[in-house]
Order: structure tokens, then C-alpha cells, then sequence
């Protein structure tokens, strides 16, 4: 599954005026290669391939006088231009047949210099990098400065800059990895453990708070579903700790429960002088609750056995008066 992260960048001047050329390179290659498609419609002639579209309108452009400044930017925008081409032609012909749900899609249109929203796209072959110091590095545009709402989950295969209509510059990144990185985690700890235990959340009600996008960020109904078929898979014990059991809250040295427990609360302290982490401290008490229940469930006893009583604790005696 693949999601996008929007962050705002801050383009030095230097570095709008490369933006501008770039979106104005892109531009030009879309439509060229729509130019060439459409007179070859016009004329009976074949639909143009991608192959010697991209060797018309990029390679033998840039050796002209009139696109050599197709050479000023990075060979990647240019061909996700065309690759943006492309789609658009595979979503017009699929509407046209059917295949396509949703409105009818349009023929592909020229691009404007004037349109409200500029973009274009960096792929991985572009080489584009987050610097150590938390920038964007671009090829030929340099590294721009980012505002980093919220960390990426993983690598991004692709990132594209966007300038709105209000002159603002966002860069959306795409990253893979978060099912593949559930599928990798949950493997590895099924495969370690003999018992696994979770606190079953109520993801559709955490769904309709300010938690949301963390929660939908973090696919934690995805992952316990992982875990639940690959536990029965391997024959491991998966336990789920009832979603009300105060796991956070709850001292995990003398079982006082505190009051009130604020997320923006990372630690705290208990009366009896123990210091918890709130996360370690709600791991190691749903670790405890699943290790408890397991126990119950499987019949060991949870209150003491009959056991013969002894002299002097009988209700009655033998010849007493």
C-alpha cells in the first residue's frame, strides 16, 4: 500500500528560480509529446510509442537550438512528465471502454504556464535524499529547507514539488513499507515468541477523534490481524488484553491505578516511589494481564484447592459435650 506525506518547503530565491525552470521543462516535454500524439491522430498515423516519444521530444529535443535548455534540469522530471502522459491517455481509452469506473475521463489537454498549480516529480532514479540536517536535496535545485510535521514511516520511493495557487511549495512524498513493514514485524515476533499479547483497541472509535491520522498512520487493525492468522499458523498463543484494562495507568510495582493519565504525559511517578515510562510501564502490565489469563485459561488454579482440615478447625469433635 502506498501513502502520501505533505510537508511545506521553503525555497531559497535561487531556488524558486530552478523550481520555475524545472516546471517550465516539464511543461514543455508534456506538451510536445501531446503535440506529436495528436498530429499523428490528425495525419492516419500510428499512436506514437513511449519509447520513441521520449527519443523525440527529450533526447533529439535537447541537441536543437530551440530545447537545448532541456539539459538544464534533471533527465528524472522530464520523463515523469511523460509518464504523467501517458496515464492520462491509459484513464482516457479505459473510460472510453468501460473499463474505467467513476466520471468519464477527458482527452489529455496542454499544460499552461498559467494554470494554478505547477509540479513535477522526482523518482528514486533521480537520486533525491532528506540530508542529515532535516532538507529536501534535489538534483540541480539543491537542498531545500522542509518543515517536518511528522516523520516518514519508511524510504520514499517518490516525492513531487507542488507550487498552489497561492505561491506556496509543498513536497508529497510516497512511501511504501507500511505493509510490508507490518508483515515483517508481525513474522519475526510470532516466529521469537511462544505467546504474543496485544490490548485490543477500539480503532473505529480512536478513528473519529484528534487521534486519528496516528491511528490510521500506525494500521493497527492490520497488524493484530496479521498476528491473529500467522499465530494460528504457527501454533502460537495470541492474547488480547480487554481494551478497559488500565495498562498505562496502572503502577506496575504495587497495582495503584492513578486518576488521570493525559497522553502528553510520558512518565510518571507512583506514591509507593517507582518511576515508569508510560509506554514500558503499559507493556509490561498487558504482559503480566496476558500471562495471567493465559494461566486461567488453561485451568490452573486460581483459588486453593480443598485440602483436609485439620485438628481443631472442624466445626464439630467427635465427643465433644
Amino acid at each position: 500500500m502506498q501513502l502520501r506525506y505533505q510537508y511545506r518547503l521553503y525555497p531559497t530565491p535561487a531556488q524558486r528560480q530552478a523550481l520555475a525552470r524545472a516546471f517550465g521543462c516539464a511543461r514543455t516535454v508534456y506538451n510536445d509529446a501531446l503535440r506529436a500524439r495528436r498530429q499523428a491522430h490528425a495525419n492516419g498515423l500510428p499512436y506514437v510509442s513511449d519509447g520513441d516519444l521520449s527519443k523525440r521530444v527529450i533526447t533529439a529535443a535537447k541537441r536543437t537550438p530551440e530545447r537545448s535548455w532541456l539539459g538544464e534540469v534533471s533527465a528524472v522530471v522530464l520523463q515523469q512528465a511523460l509518464a504523467d502522459l501517458n496515464t492520462a491517455y491509459r484513464n482516457f481509452f479505459a473510460s472510453l471502454t468501460g473499463k474505467r469506473k467513476g466520471p468519464k475521463a477527458v482527452p489529455p489537454r496542454y499544460r499552461s504556464r498559467k494554470d494554478r498549480r505547477q509540479a513535477i516529480r522526482f523518482t528514486k532514479n533521480a537520486r533525491f535524499s532528506v540530508t542529515a540536517g532535516g532538507k529536501l536535496r534535489l538534483p540541480k535545485i539543491g537542498d531545500v529547507p522542509v518543515r517536518w510535521s511528522r516523520n516518514l514511516p519508511a524510504e520514499p520511493s517518490s516525492v513531487t514539488v507542488i507550487k498552489d495557487a497561492a505561491g506556496r511549495y509543498f513536497a508529497s512524498f510516497v512511501a511504501e513499507a507500511r505493509r510490508d513493514f507490518a508483515h515483517k514485524l508481525s513474522t519475526r515476533l510470532i516466529r521469537e515468541n511462544q505467546a504474543v499479547y496485544v490490548e485490543d483497541l477500539c480503532v473505529n472509535g480512536l478513528a473519529r477523534t484528534k487521534l486519528a491520522k496516528s491511528v490510521h498512520d500506525a494500521g493497527w487493525s492490520q497488524f493484530t490481524a496479521m498476528l491473529t492468522y500467522k499465530a494460528a499458523r504457527h501454533g502460537r498463543h495470541l492474547g488480547k488484553i480487554d481494551r478497559w484494562f488500565p495498562s498505562s495507568k496502572m503502577c506496575g510495582s504495587c497495582g495503584v491505578v492513578a486518576e488521570s493519565l493525559p497522553l502528553n504525559v510520558r512518565s510518571w511517578s507512583c506514591p509507593c516511589g517507582a518511576v515508569h515510562d508510560r509506554d514500558v510501564n503499559a507493556a509490561r502490565n498487558i504482559l503480566a494481564a496476558g500471562r495471567a489469563d493465559r494461566l486461567n485459561a488453561c485451568g490452573d488454579q486460581v483459588r486453593p484447592g480443598s485440602a483436609p482440615a485439620q485438628v481443631g478447625e472442624a466445626g464439630s469433635l467427635r465427643g465433644a459435650a
